[in-house]
């Protein structure tokens, strides 16, 4: 029997994932075999692939980080998972817990080691976690990356974790925004989200709810962050999901509420604010004495943790789209063209 798996031939696009044949290796001692059902993208796996990804990652990679599926064989010493568990690797294979370390970002599946984009791979048993039973084998493929990004941003910071009552606002509609959403309503917190597109914006309302979130379609709104301040009666937001990065900073600082927190997540830029100055940033972050940090995804801790609340709130990944594993450039092209609302997930034959 043989693994199919994709990799990049080089990082000259889409048409570098090419299809290959692969022998189907025992585990090492410490390991365990994944045959995956799913796998889901990111936009870093677009990136990835046109070879415009900032972190260390190898050549000729296996692609994608997130996938979940069933373990079918145990290495040696592996006592807390059996074949049968379901189960997802998780990101950062050496972020077992704690702050992340300089070493672990060496260790981030689809770029520095082989990923999910295959039916059988081999991982350390410590870096995988059962997924929740109330889900799927699709829909636990969207939580590695995405899920575990938003809940780190929310709960990754003791004192700064997310209290009922508080306000989180989210830009955008891809999946690190819908499940900070997700987590956010589950915790009794208001959630305010930012669109260019009203169609997103009602597809967002009819997921989550008419009466749960409070919209704002930046297009119309370039001074966004003000428009966020008068939605929460001047106050401000306390938790903002930042995606954009240099392009939105300048509206998430007005955004932000006194000591409130801007979690750095990506770098996708969107919206009016890029002309902000490093001068500009420094007396307003002091004036509100806010807090901006980076999250680099999460540790296997954190997705145990998640994990747990999922299945307690039963929340279910918004997918958007279901490709199959022969039609991978394709799914690649839709996530590339931002139509999405959630995840765009791919099958792996079984």
């Amino acid at each position: 029997m043989s693994n199919q798996e994709y990799r990049l031939a080089d990082t000259s696009g889409f048409d570098s994932l090419k299809l290959h044949k692969s022998s189907i290796p025992q585990p090492n001692p410490g390991e365990i075999q994944i045959k995956f059902h799913a796998c889901s993208l990111n936009y870093r796996d677009l990136i990835i692939s046109k070879g415009l990804y900032p972190l260390p990652m190898e050549t000729n990679v296996v692609p994608t980080s997130d996938g979940a599926g069933e373990i079918t064989a145990v290495g040696e010493g592996v006592t807390h998972l059996k074949i049968g568990d379901r189960v997802s690797p998780n990101f950062t294979q050496d972020h077992i817990g704690g702050q992340i370390s300089e070493g672990a970002l060496s260790s981030a599946l689809g770029g520095a080691l082989d990923g999910c984009l295959r039916q059988y791979g081999n991982f350390r048993a410590l870096s995988c976690v059962k997924i929740p039973t109330s889900l799927s084998y699709e829909e636990a493929a969207t939580l590695p990356c995405a899920a575990l990004t938003a809940w780190n941003a929310l709960y990754g910071v003791t004192d700064r974790a997310l209290k009922p009552g508080q306000t989180v606002l989210l830009q955008g509609t891809g999946g690190v925004s819908l499940f900070g959403a997700q987590f956010a309503l589950a915790a009794g917190a208001k959630v305010i989200l930012t669109s260019s597109s009203n169609k997103k914006i009602d597809a967002i309302k009819t997921h989550l709810g008419e009466k749960n979130v409070m919209t704002i379609n930046y297009s119309e709104v370039p001074e966004w962050g003000k428009r966020a301040k008068e939605l929460t009666d001047g106050r401000g937001v306390d938790h903002i999901l930042e995606v954009g990065g240099a392009n939105t900073l300048k509206q998430s600082i007005e955004a932000i509420a006194m000591n409130g927190t801007i979690h750095v997540i990506g770098f996708l830029g969107q919206g009016n604010g890029s002309d902000i100055t490093v001068s500009e940033l420094v007396m307003n972050v002091l004036k509100k004495n806010a807090f901006i940090r980076g999250v680099l995804i999460g540790s296997v801790e954190q997705f145990k943790a998640m994990n747990a609340a999922i299945e307690a709130n039963n929340i279910k990944p918004i997918i958007d789209k279901i490709f199959e594993f022969e039609d991978v450039k394709s799914a690649y092209e839709y996530q590339w063209s931002q139509q999405h609302v959630g995840k765009v997930v791919i099958q792996i034959p079984q």
